[in-house]
């Protein structure tokens, strides 16, 4: 009866120990690795983006950048070259940036990295790839042999110019609307924080 006893209170204590133990213990089932599977495997492409204004000219903007690209590739003499290197440049960086962009806001990337100010960076894309491609296209027809492709890189050059342009515009507005929204909703974070601060002493008047 006694060794029944002590072992019924040996194995007690060694099940409480257990349950003290795992409770303190560091390495704890976590459901963070579920949650970030189910991160990678929820994203899917925003329709409504792609629909829209910003997302159509973001599209036509990838089409006619690698268009162009493609046109400057299969140019194989040039003298001078200068012009032909830097329509190169341009219609490649345009390309890469404004695709990897696409990416972002029609899979709904960039809301996980609240960190960056999308709506400026797009304008500051679609600003600089308007002027950088509106220049490269002027000095590629200044400096072209009328040869077929260098035409048609440049006529694809300048209606991406135009399509960045149309973007620069609307990227300004809603770059404003997000500039107004952020200061209302500073003010309105102001006014609540005042409003508690001027209660609190009289609720301490009222507790003593």
């Amino acid at each position: 009866m006694r060794g029944g006893e002590e072992l019924d209170g040996f194995e007690g204590e060694a099940s409480s120990t257990s349950m003290i133990s795992g409770a303190s213990s560091p390495y704890q089932p976590t459901t963070e690795p579920v949650n970030q599977r189910r991160g990678l495997a929820g994203l899917r492409c925003d329709p409504n983006y792609l629909r829209g204004a910003h997302g159509r000219l973001k599209v036509a903007q990838v089409i006619l950048a690698l268009i162009a690209f493609i046109c400057i590739e299969t140019i194989m003499e040039c003298s001078p070259c200068e012009g032909l290197y830097f329509f190169e440049f341009v219609s490649c960086s345009a390309f890469v940036v404004t695709g990897v962009l696409l990416i972002l806001f029609s899979l709904n990337l960039h809301v996980r990295i609240p960190q960056i100010n999308w709506n400026l960076t797009d304008l500051v894309n679609t600003g600089l790839s308007t002027f950088f491609f509106f220049i490269a296209s002027i000095v590629l027809a200044a400096l072209n042999h009328k040869a077929g492709a260098e035409i048609a890189a440049v006529i694809f050059g300048f209606l991406a110019t135009g399509v960045y342009t149309v973007n620069v515009f609307l990227s300004v507005q809603k770059w404003r609307v997000s500039l107004h929204q952020q200061s209302t909703n500073d003010y309105i974070r102001a006014r609540t924080e005042s409003r508690d601060a001027d209660g609190r002493p009289e609720i301490q008047r009222l507790d003593t």
